[in-house]
């Protein structure tokens, strides 16, 4: 800047000095006597004037040439000039011409040929913002995961990248299996972004699957602030994690006040949270408060009936005879009678107190409409208990040994059947993924297909 503003002050000088000789020259009368090395030279006045405008041209050149000769210094040392500006605009067009090639290799799926490109163009660009996330999700396809890694750690030195950096390097984490370095990067990266959707629901599911509560209750809170998920969804996981923050608790100690706390804090939000409910009824009897304890099981069976609510119930009032109990389930089942569980409840119940015309009445038509393992031993049992031939009895436990489990915990992602309820997918690290249904298909045959009945009939066998 300040070269250019010297060269024009320098030309207007030029140009005044030889506008003021020209005029000089003009007004002289007579020839003009210029004597150099003792020799002397006499031009005419119209010589001296043309020689005046030539000096023009002379000085321009002689300021092009100091010029092209600093610029070529400047060059050569590295700094910034015309000519360098030509020379990087020249490399910078070629690397988004390969950069370009790269994104159009990789998404007509070609990713040798794209991982290729963008390393030529990060090689001509020197902007790793710009080619670092398509390197890496190139050297993912081919199959490369440490120059994929590589890719994404370099994307960590700038802001603007930084996110895409740690999420890549997450990804990788959890492939590996590396869940305790997984929840660091996730943490880390909500901290950079805890918009991001996705983001808050695998530090969600990190969290839940290393057993991390409290820090899934902040992460819950905030899902909920910013409206990312329903109010009546929010409870349940927020029941979820109290619930399984108090187990934790009463593991360590039987008499945690805190942890007793949770766990009806954790019932009153999610009634139908089938273990909350018995947790909680369990410390409510206990405590002496069996009214209260049944009205919790009574509560859950009204949002979905369980066979755990139904051991749970039995249990409080183990040496009731059977009419008494069965007096005392009817209260507890209350509008939900035509409920398979229930159904299949009561029928149970009446064959406990030898009644086996109520049972056939009580399970109606379900083991035709609803064949599952225990509707057919229960019907095996009503046979056997009023009287009917072997051949029958074998006949529907021959059925049972076929039959459909019922409703079971499945994952309603992966898939995979449960046990027993849990607050974590086994299977796909899922988390509030279980659901009580009927699984279509069984991969095996369990303990429940011997036909032996619930609790709540008592103990008796086939």
């Amino acid at each position: 800047m300040l070269w250019s503003l010297i060269k024009i002050l320098l030309f207007v000088v030029a140009v005044g000095s030889a506008s003021l000789l020209a005029s000089y020259i003009a007004d002289l009368q007579s020839d003009v006597h210029i004597v150099i090395d003792n020799i002397e030279y006499s031009p005419s006045p119209l010589t001296l004037a043309v020689m005046a405008i030539l000096i023009l041209p002379a000085f321009w050149l002689l300021f092009f040439l100091f010029g092209l000769t600093r610029a070529s210094i400047n060059f050569i040392l590295g700094d910034e000039t015309a000519l360098s500006r030509y020379f990087n605009r020249n490399r910078e067009q070629r690397g988004f011409e390969a950069l370009a090639d790269g994104l159009l290799a990789l998404s007509s799926g070609e990713p040798k040929l794209a991982l290729t490109k963008v390393q030529r163009a990060e090689n001509l660009l020197n902007r790793p913002e710009v080619t670092g996330i398509i390197a890496a999700q190139a050297a993912e396809r081919v199959g490369d995961k440490d120059k994929a890694v590589a890719a994404y750690k370099k994307m960590l030195h700038d802001d603007r990248t930084r996110f895409a950096g740690i999420s890549g390097l997450l990804k990788h984490r959890i492939e590996n299996d590396d869940m305790s370095t997984a929840l660091k990067l996730a943490e880390k990266a909500f901290v950079i972004n805890p918009q991001h959707d996705d983001m808050q629901n695998t530090l969600l599911r990190l969290q839940a699957g290393e057993e991390d509560w409290t820090g899934a209750l902040r992460t819950l809170a905030v899902k909920f602030r910013q409206k990312k998920i329903p109010r009546d969804v929010y409870r349940r996981r927020r029941a979820i994690l109290t619930y399984v923050s108090a187990m934790k608790k009463l593991q360590e100690n039987d008499a945690h006040k805190e942890a007793e706390g949770e766990a009806l804090s954790a019932n009153k939000e999610s009634p139908g949270l089938i273990p909350a409910a018995v947790l909680a009824a369990n410390i409510k009897n206990r405590s002496g408060d069996r009214k209260a304890a049944e009205s919790i099981i009574r509560r859950a069976w009204s949002v979905l009936p369980h066979p755990d609510l139904a051991a749970t119930f039995a249990a409080f009032v183990p040496d009731e005879t059977p009419v008494e109990r069965k007096k005392r389930f009817q209260n507890m089942i209350g509008k939900n009678i035509r409920d398979p569980e229930s159904m299949m409840l009561m029928a149970e119940l009446s064959i406990a107190d030898a009644d086996y015309l109520t049972a056939r009445h009580e399970i109606g038509n379900l083991p035709e409409t609803q064949p599952t393992v225990r509707s057919l031993a229960i019907m095996a049992a009503i046979e056997r208990g009023d009287g009917s031939g072997d051949a029958i009895v074998r006949g529907w436990l021959a059925k049972a040994v076929s039959a459909n489990r019922g409703p079971q915990w499945l994952c309603n992602i992966c898939g995979q059947v449960h046990a027993k309820w849990v607050p974590v997918c086994q299977g796909c690290n899922a988390f509030d993924s279980l659901e009580w249904r009927a699984v279509s298909e069984d991969p095996e045959l369990g303990e429940a297909q011997a036909g032996l009945l619930s609790l709540a009939a008592g103990s008796t066998r086939l």
